[in-house]
Formats: C-alpha cells, sequence, structure tokens
C-alpha cells in the first residue's frame, strides 16, 4: 500500500517537472486550467502572466473552489498576483462568493491570498455587499456550531470552526467600519467568550482599526487580558 502511494506520488511530480520545464502559450494555458488534470491546472495557473478575457478570468476562478488543495493554492498565489498587479480587476468583480468560500479555506495560504485579493475589490460596492454579508454569515456559523459542540466533541471539530472563525474575521477586517456597531459589539462579545487567544487576539486587532468609538469597554477588557499577545495587539 505505501509501495504504491509513494510510486504515485514520484509519478505526480515527475509530470509536475516535466510540465514546468516546458513552454506553453497563453491558449494552452487556459486550455489546461479548463480541463487539465491536477498537475496541468496547477502548472498552468503558476505560468499564467495575464487575463485577457472575462472568459479567461471566469476560468481561473472557477479552479479557486472545489478541487484539489494544489490547484486551488497555485490559483490563490496567481490572482493575488494578478491583482496586485493591477491585472484584469474587473474580471474577478461577478465571484464576490467564490473569494468569500476561498476565504475560509482548509489551507491557511488559501485563505491568506483569497483575502488579500478581496482588499484590492472591496470598494466596488456590489463586491463589498455580497463578500460581507457572507463572510458574516461564516462568523455567526462558527458561533453557531461552536455553541453546540461538548466536551465530548472530538479536538478537530472544535478547531475546524475555530480555524473558520479566525479567517472570516479576518476577513472582517476589510469592511469593519462598513457594519453598524450593534451587530459588531455582538460579535466581539461572543468571539471574546473563546478560550482560544487567537480568536480573541483577532478582535483586539479589528478594535483597534475600527473608527468606532463604541469600544472602548472591550478595548480596556483586552488590554488586561491572560494573553500576553492580546493584550500587545491592543496596547501596541
Amino acid at each position: 500500500m505505501n509501495s504504491v502511494f509513494h510510486e504515485n506520488i514520484n509519478s505526480d511530480f515527475d509530470k509536475a517537472c516535466d510540465l514546468a520545464s516546458k513552454n506553453f502559450s497563453h491558449t494552452e494555458l487556459i486550455q489546461m486550467l479548463n480541463s487539465g488534470n491536477i498537475a496541468q491546472k496547477q502548472i498552468a495557473a503558476l505560468k499564467l502572466d495575464s487575463i485577457s478575457s472575462a472568459d479567461d478570468g471566469k476560468i481561473l476562478i472557477s479552479n479557486l473552489t472545489g478541487c484539489d488543495g494544489k490547484i486551488r493554492e497555485a490559483v490563490a498565489w496567481k490572482i493575488f498576483e494578478l491583482l496586485k498587479n493591477n491585472s484584469s480587476i474587473r474580471c474577478y468583480l461577478n465571484y464576490p462568493e467564490i473569494f468569500a468560500d476561498a476565504t475560509i479555506d482548509i489551507n491557511a495560504n488559501i485563505c491568506r491570498k483569497a483575502i488579500d485579493s478581496a482588499q484590492f475589490m472591496i470598494h466596488f460596492s456590489d463586491f463589498k455587499k455580497i463578500y460581507s454579508n457572507k463572510i458574516l454569515k461564516y462568523i455567526n456559523e462558527s458561533f453557531f456550531e461552536l455553541d453546540k459542540i461538548i466536551y465530548k466533541d472530538k479536538k478537530y471539530t472544535i478547531n475546524k470552526q475555530l480555524f473558520k472563525l479566525y479567517w472570516a474575521l479576518e476577513a472582517l477586517k476589510l469592511f469593519v467600519d462598513d457594519i453598524n456597531p450593534e451587530i459588531l459589539s455582538t460579535i466581539f462579545n461572543r468571539a471574546m467568550e473563546e478560550k482560544e487567544y487567537t480568536i480573541r487576539e483577532k478582535i483586539a486587532q479589528i478594535i483597534k482599526i475600527s473608527s468606532s468609538t463604541q469600544f472602548h469597554a472591550m478595548k480596556n477588557e483586552l488590554s488586561k487580558d491572560e494573553n500576553y499577545y492580546v493584550r500587545v495587539a491592543i496596547n501596541s
């Protein structure tokens, strides 16, 4: 069993190396992204240097979710690089839900790049409305699932929701000043109940950048938090 597994891994690696050594036209790369295997899609995403049409953008972003992790990560990095270079931003404005889904991917690298990419589009009202609504939905879903957890539940179940909550809160930074302070207050109060310090640290970071003056009591509480990193986040 292990021998077969390692043979498959080596075979996939060899295929990827072979593809990486070749030159492909833009059309060929798009075709590989559209209908290729895992190695072809991964290499195509990494080699792509531009998006020439809305159809190209649709094919690229269709591989940001719902496929193998190696493809998703390569696509996440590529979309960010293209957006960073002001390339074809309007090709991605119609996909706020895909970016929101990628924001809570199981791979933290993909989460990070999805948020970094979303920052380039959050100023477009239609994108921001849909993206922010879905992120808030994910936050509330995580709270709901965490509240259902009992002591017998496996640690994986808890960590999965905490991971989702962490990245959804990180995305909240992009539009925090567009959210009603009362809604934020509810989110902050609930998140500050979590024992996992990274969640409280994330709330401290958000409060720090918020322009609202309604969170003074929370800021004071976080400044005395038992965890050093939480205190630093709110006091620095």
